[in-house]
């Protein structure tokens, strides 16, 4: 009779104690082989299971890697989504305004000419106030071209006296194509006469730059004559009364730094040596003086200075094409300014004119400077108006 703990069949038995009997049954030799089978079959499952366990940590170490991945793209999405908003932010601040580009007398060939250039005008307009709509003469007038394989920029102002074709208008000062027409009629004035392309537009109240100069602390500017400090002061009155401001005078010639008011009564000084074409060269001046000095303002500073200054532009670049031309911004790099036109003479009808000597020779001389074009011949649009200036003035060279 079995005992509490024994087995009546072998089957009963347990695994170990079964191979055991296993074993003694069989004779020593192949007891020997038969442990080291076993023997093998242990150590191929021990490293079966140290494989699998090393799989599991790797698997696990590559899900955690992938979340780290995770991590940070969601977090840069959130970096440049944040920035996104913030420039759109700020871009919104912009007067923006559309216009239609169908009638912007632009013609097929000149288009196809200037296809690697991207010309914007840059007009700043004798405004009272934030309007800056139709009614107001464009004092400064710059055309910025950029050429879109080398990035290189070219500034050309053109001579807000200058006797140019107004469509509907006649022969008249290019400045008031800006007065009669707003913006689309000042491009067309150019595209007409110039022969350009020119779609996109910038415009600022000249007259807010004083705010803008008081708001960065000042800017430093060279007085260089006693013939300039002379028409400054004359012109601080005037500004001083338009902006509201006080009209401190400058009281010595040389470098120094001039107020809001001083520097863009300093800018509109147009009866010295060199007439229009140092006028436009003083604006170029202040602008230049400003940028500078914004470069030495901290980011809170310069933040503050973009949301007082956006709301005084207009234009009709959208906020896309901006975002577009940032990342190529820093290549671009101004090379030349071109005062147009070269050749002039004046006269006066009903006023003062200044009148090209001839329209289409100034023409042809801007395309070679500014476009490479050595043998550029004027459309017949240029070549019509040429003949109607001539007629009109009898200057024909």
């Amino acid at each position: 009779m079995a005992g509490k703990h024994s087995y009546e069949e072998e089957d009963e038995l347990p695994k170990a104690f079964q191979k055991n009997r296993e074993d003694e049954e069989l004779p020593k030799a192949f007891q020997k082989n038969r442990r080291e089978e076993r023997s093998q079959i242990m150590r191929k499952e021990n490293n079966n299971r140290t494989n699998h366990k090393k799989g599991k940590r790797k698997k696990g170490k590559l899900k955690l890697f992938g979340k780290i991945v995770l991590v940070l793209v969601i977090l840069l999405a959130i970096l440049v989504g944040s920035i996104y908003w913030f420039i759109s932010n700020k871009l919104g601040k912009l007067q923006q305004v559309d216009i239609d580009e169908g009638d912007l007398g632009i013609s097929d060939e000149v288009s196809d000419n200037l296809s690697g250039y991207r010309n914007i005008a840059i007009f700043g307009v004798d405004s009272r106030d934030d309007n800056l709509d139709k009614g107001n003469r464009s004092d400064c007038i710059i055309v910025a071209s950029i050429n879109n394989k080398t990035k290189e920029v070219k500034l050309i102002s053109v001579y807000r006296d200058t006797f140019v074709q107004i469509e509907g208008h006649g022969l008249d000062k290019i400045t008031h194509a800006y007065s009669y027409g707003s913006a689309p009629l000042a491009i067309k004035t150019l595209n007409t006469n110039l022969d350009l392309n020119i779609k996109e537009f910038v415009t600022v109240n000249f007259d807010s730059v004083a705010e803008a100069v008081d708001k960065l602390g000042g800017v430093s500017i060279n007085v260089e004559s006693q013939e300039e400090l002379k028409y400054l002061n004359s012109y601080i009155d005037e500004t001083a009364r338009v902006t509201g401001k006080s009209n401190a005078k400058v009281t010595s010639t040389g470098r120094q730094a001039l107020n809001g008011v001083q520097a863009v009564a300093y800018s509109r000084i147009r009866y010295t040596a060199g007439g229009d074409y140092k006028r436009t060269e003083r604006m170029r001046t202040v602008i230049e003086a400003m940028t500078n000095k914004l470069k030495t303002k901290n980011i809170g500073e310069m933040n503050s200075f973009v949301d007082f200054i956006l709301p005084k532009v207009y234009t009709n670049i959208t906020a896309g094409d901006i975002f577009a031309l940032m990342p190529s911004a820093a290549s671009f790099k101004i090379s030349e300014s071109i005062g147009w036109p070269y050749d002039t003479k004046g006269i006066t009808l009903d006023r003062w004119y200044g009148v090209p000597i001839t329209l289409q020779s100034n023409v042809s001389q801007l395309h070679k400077e500014a476009f490479g074009e050595p043998d550029y011949t004027p459309s017949q649009t240029v070549k019509n108006i040429s003949s109607s200036i001539i007629k009109k003035t009898g200057y024909s060279k």
